[in-house]
């Protein structure tokens, strides 16, 4: 048993060595812009550079439109699979997991083929368009974790009863959706949410080949002609990440509390 908790710290102090040193020396070199002492010069310059501004408001909009979106998806979906179609479970899962096996490069050159402006439905002659196209990828990349977080809240929910009680009460469709099952499953779609809203903050294949002025490419162009900022940026995404991940875990905690909606 002695050696067993060793071997268990011993682990716990490994990852955090293999993580957290690294962090540390990034934020030490992030806060020596200033030469000959630590100053928070390279935050400073980031936080005032109008581009960050405007590819991190911009990734933040489309976070939004994706989780949204994304959520007026899933949430039908998983719903009636779990009510009507059972059976098919087990293609919908495989097909949920497919974004984590095609690469997104292929994914997004694939959109490309198909909504060029030479195809039946030109979404990237304009810029609302491309966007859209944009909106629709980081949905196809957050799909594996938005629809397993919404599945797994269904789980816990007795859908069939909460279905026929509101249809015995004359409910329609969309009452039952919007007033009984996302009430119920919310703390799953915020889960998927949270996850959600980190992948699009950094993602970069998708936002660049689609000559997007989002986040991602941001970071890739700082880092290539900058000496600091990078560093800094880099502590910036992880904060980002790491909020998420926080608040992902409180959603989960109140997932376990919280009582069902009848």
């Amino acid at each position: 048993m002695k050696s067993t908790r060793i071997l268990a710290w011993l682990a716990i102090l490994i990852g955090v060595i293999y993580f957290i040193v690294p962090l540390i020396g990034t934020f030490e070199f992030s806060l020596r812009m200033r030469r000959g002492e630590y100053s928070f010069d390279a935050y400073q310059s980031v936080f005032s550079d109008i581009q960050f501004r405007t590819t991190f408001g911009f990734s933040m909009l489309m976070a939004l439109f994706t989780i949204v979106f994304g959520m007026l998806l899933v949430v039908p979906t998983a719903y009636w699979v779990r009510l009507r179609l059972p059976r098919m479970r087990p293609v919908v899962e495989f097909i949920t997991l497919l974004p984590l096996v095609i690469p997104a490069i292929v994914i997004v050159f694939g959109y490309l083929r198909l909504y060029n402006s030479s195809s039946f439905l030109p979404l990237t002659n304009s810029t609302s368009g491309t966007n859209m196209l944009l909106v629709f990828s980081y949905m196809t990349l957050s799909l594996p974790y938005m629809y397993r977080a919404v599945d797994t809240a269904m789980r816990m929910i007795d859908v069939g009863t909460l279905t026929e009680a509101a249809e015995s009460l004359g409910a329609k469709w969309p009452t039952i959706l919007f007033r009984c099952i996302f009430p119920n499953v919310m703390s799953g779609v915020l889960s998927g949410a949270f996850i959600t809203f980190a992948i699009v903050m950094g993602e970069f294949t998708m936002a660049s080949l689609l000559n997007r002025p989002a986040f991602g490419p941001y970071l890739q162009l700082v880092g290539a002609n900058k000496a600091y900022e990078p560093s800094a940026l880099a502590i910036i995404a992880f904060a980002i990440t790491w909020l998420s991940m926080g608040l992902l875990q409180l959603v989960s905690r109140f997932q376990k509390t919280a009582p069902v909606k009848a």
